[in-house]
C-alpha cells in the first residue's frame, strides 16, 4: 500500500514497498481546482516533470534479523567488507524510516492510548539499538563503519524522542513517560560522548552537528539506493517530424509562389508583398502543424525512460517508462471517476495524470533482498505560486456582537493512485491535500473500495514501442 506524508514547505513524500514481482504499474492523478487556471500554457508537462518529480529507489528487506547475523559473521571474518556495509546500511535505514515514520503518527494521533503507544515505541527502539550493539567487529575497516551508523541512530533516536517531548500535551497524564523518554535521550548523549563520535566543536554547534549527521544519513543510504539515468525518449521522432513539417510546408510555399509569379508577373512591389506574408504565414504553419504531427506520433507512448543500476556493482537490475500530461474529466478510466465522485465542480479540474511501468530483474538485486521500496516526492511549489496572496475576513455573530477574523485562503486538491501488479491485482487510493500559498496543511486519506483483481488482458509491457 502506498502513505503519503508532509515533507517542508509544499513537499509530498509518496512512498510503498514493491513486493516480489518483476512487472509493476503505477498511475498517479492530481486533481487541481479549476479557479487556479493551471494548463499546459503555464507549466508544461516536461517543466513539471522535471522539476516536481523526484523518485529515489532503494532495496527493502523484511527480514530484519538478516543484518545482525551478518555482523556477527563478519566479526568471525566469514563475511567480506562490502557485504557487512550494505546489509548494515539497510538495517540502519530501515530503522530510520520506520521511526520517523512512528513518531509522525504519534504526534497527529490524540486517541487516549498515545501514552502507551509512545512508551512501546521509545522501548523497542532502545531494545533495537541494543541488538545493533551487541556485536561490534575488531576489524578496523568494519568498526570505522559501524562506529559511523552508530553515531548517526544515536543522535536520530534522541532528536525524534525529543521532538515527542516538546510536542507532547502538558497534561498530568504525560508525566510519567516524560522522565522515561528523557532519560533515554541522555543516555544516548552520553554514549557518544563515551565512544568520542563527535569532537567538542561539532557538539557545541548546532548547525555543525546538523550537518555531520546529514552527511552520516547519506552515508548510510548510498549503498542500499540504486542510482538512476533519466533518457528523454522520443528524440529522433522529433528530428524527423521537424524535417518532415519544414517539407510539408515549403511544397505548399512553393506552389503558392508559382502561382503568384504567374498571376503577378515580374517582381514587383506586389509581389514582394505577397512574398513576405507567404513567408510569414510559413513560420506559423510549420511550428504547428510540427506540434500536430508530434503529438500524433507520440501518442501513447512513454515520454522518459529510467534504467536502475546498482550503486555497488553498476549493474543494470531493472528500467521504468514514464508518462506526464494534461487529460479531461472524460478520459479518465471509469473506476478513477467513480473514487474520485462525480458532480459538476469536478469537471472543471485541472487533471494531471502521471504513469510508470516498472519492470525488475530480482535475480540481480543483492543477495537476501527481493523488494525495493520507491519514494516519489512531489514538489506542489508550482501550483502555490497560482494561488493568491493573503487572506478573507470571516464575520461571526457571538453574544449579540460581530466579530471578525483573518482566515487563510485554502484549495483543495484530490491525489488518486493505482497500482496495478502482474498478476492484475489492483488497489485503488484516495487523499485529500489540504493546501495554502505558505504550505500543505493538512493530508486526509479517504476510504476507497477493497482491492480487487482485473481480469487479465495483456501483460504491463515496458518496451519502448
Amino acid at each position: 500500500m502506498i502513505t503519503v506524508d508532509k515533507k517542508d514547505g509544499h513537499k509530498l513524500k509518496i512512498s510503498h514497498v514493491i513486493q516480489e514481482t518483476t512487472n509493476r504499474q503505477l498511475d498517479m492523478y492530481i486533481f487541481i481546482p479549476g479557479e487556479l487556471g493551471l494548463n499546459a500554457n503555464i507549466i508544461s508537462e516536461e517543466e513539471f516533470y522535471h522539476n516536481a518529480i523526484h523518485g529515489k529507489r532503494t532495496y527493502f528487506s523484511d527480514i530484519n534479523h538478516l543484518p545482525l547475523v551478518h555482523s556477527r559473521l563478519a566479526s568471525r571474518g566469514k563475511l567480506s567488507i562490502e557485504q557487512y556495509r550494505l546489509s548494515l546500511s539497510l538495517y540502519a535505514y530501515q530503522y530510520a524510516l520506520a521511526l520517523e515514520k512512528t513518531t509522525q503518527q504519534l504526534l497527529g494521533d490524540s486517541n487516549e492510548s498515545k501514552q502507551e503507544e509512545i512508551e512501546e515505541a521509545a522501548q523497542l527502539a532502545v531494545r533495537i539499538l541494543k541488538r545493533l550493539r551487541r556485536n561490534i567487529p575488531t576489524d578496523k575497516k568494519l568498526l570505522k563503519y559501524y562506529e559511523n551508523i552508530d553515531n548517526y541512530l544515536s543522535w536520530f533516536t534522541e532528536q525524534r524522542l525529543l521532538q515527542l517531548i516538546a510536542h507532547l500535551p502538558r497534561g498530568t497524564e504525560y508525566n510519567e513517560i516524560k522522565p522515561q523518554l528523557l532519560e533515554i535521550c541522555q543516555r544516548e548523549a552520553q554514549h557518544r560522548t563515551d565512544n568520542n563520535y563527535n569532537s567538542v566543536r561539532a557538539m557545541q554547534d548546532p548547525t555543525r552537528m546538523s550537518n555531520k549527521m546529514r552527511l552520516l544519513r547519506r552515508l548510510i543510504e548510498y549503498p542500499v539506493t540504486m542510482s538512476e539515468k533519466t533518457i528523454e525518449l522520443g528524440k529522433n521522432t522529433r528530428k524527423i517530424v521537424t524535417g518532415a513539417a519544414a517539407g510539408i510546408v515549403m511544397i505548399f510555399v512553393t506552389l503558392i509562389l508559382i502561382k503568384a509569379r504567374g498571376m503577378l508577373g515580374d517582381i514587383t512591389a506586389s509581389f514582394i508583398v505577397v512574398l513576405s506574408f507567404i513567408y510569414a504565414a510559413r513560420e506559423v504553419f510549420k511550428d504547428d502543424l510540427k506540434t500536430m504531427l508530434w503529438r500524433w506520433m507520440r501518442k501513447g507512448k512513454a515520454r522518459w525512460r529510467k534504467q536502475f543500476f546498482d550503486a555497488n556493482t553498476g549493474n543494470v537490475i531493472g528500467q521504468q517508462l514514464e508518462w506526464l500530461e494534461f487529460i479531461s474529466y472524460d478520459s479518465l478510466p471509469e473506476v478513477i471517476r467513480k473514487t474520485r465522485k462525480h458532480n459538476v465542480s469536478h469537471r472543471e479540474e485541472t487533471i494531471l495524470h502521471y504513469k510508470s511501468t516498472t519492470r525488475m530483474s530480482p535475480t540481480k538485486f543483492l543477495s537476501g533482498y527481493e523488494q525495493t521500496r520507491e519514494s516519489i516526492i512531489l514538489d506542489l511549489r508550482a501550483i502555490a505560486t497560482l494561488m493568491e496572496k493573503g487572506s478573507q475576513r470571516l464575520y461571526q455573530l457571538k453574544d449579540g456582537q460581530v466579530t471578525k477574523e483573518s482566515v487563510e485562503k485554502r484549495h483543495l486538491i484530490n491525489l488518486i493512485t493505482k497500482e496495478t501488479d502482474e498478476d492484475k491485482t489492483v488497489r485503488i487510493q484516495r487523499w485529500k491535500i489540504i493546501m495554502s500559498r505558505s504550505k500543505i496543511v493538512d493530508i486526509e486519506v479517504i476510504i476507497t473500495p477493497e482491492p480487487k483483481k482485473s481480469k487479465p488482458k495483456q501483460a504491463i509491457n515496458v518496451s519502448n514501442s
